[in-house]
């Protein structure tokens, strides 16, 4: 009987293991350096939030982030946030909450009324990008990801 449990135990580790894989990695695994620079602000107070993707599946889906950052901006018009990733496929989406309510609000449409920006400054038109849209390459240090805010 323990036998048995512990085969459907495997079975089902090894299924869940394979739902919402990262984007193709490249170099092995690995990690390198990465700063995202976000300019014109709308702000030099309200809170930035930055969203970093890295499974295509789960891109822009409530809580499908790989992890995120919040950025006070001190002041500036622009942040510069250094991360390390791990190498592959990212995408990042950011936000700024203007009325500092921590929730990014739209109007009856669904669409933003707050400042939004996605990586490779994608700007959408009438539905949310893909992430193959906003996906850059991570596999070496050194990188600059540079988004313009969209107010």
């Amino acid at each position: 009987m323990k036998k048995v449990q512990l085969v459907l135990v495997a079975a089902a580790g090894s299924l869940l293991c394979t739902q919402g894989l990262p984007a193709r990695a490249e170099n092995g695994g690995g990690t390198s350096s990465v700063t995202v620079v976000v300019s014109d602000l709308v702000s030099t107070k309200a809170t930035v939030k930055l969203y970093f993707y890295n499974v295509r599946d789960k891109f822009l889906q409530h809580g499908g982030y790989a992890f995120m950052r919040v950025v006070k901006p001190g002041g500036q018009n622009q942040i510069q946030l250094p991360v390390d990733l791990p190498n592959g496929e990212w995408a990042v989406a950011i936000t700024q909450d203007t009325n500092n309510n921590d929730k990014l609000d739209k109007n009856f449409l669904g669409i933003p009324t707050e400042p939004y920006a996605f990586s490779n400054n994608i700007r959408p038109t009438l539905s949310a990008p893909d992430f193959n849209e906003c996906k850059f390459m991570v596999n070496g240090s050194g990188k600059v990801v540079s988004i313009v805010l969209k107010k």
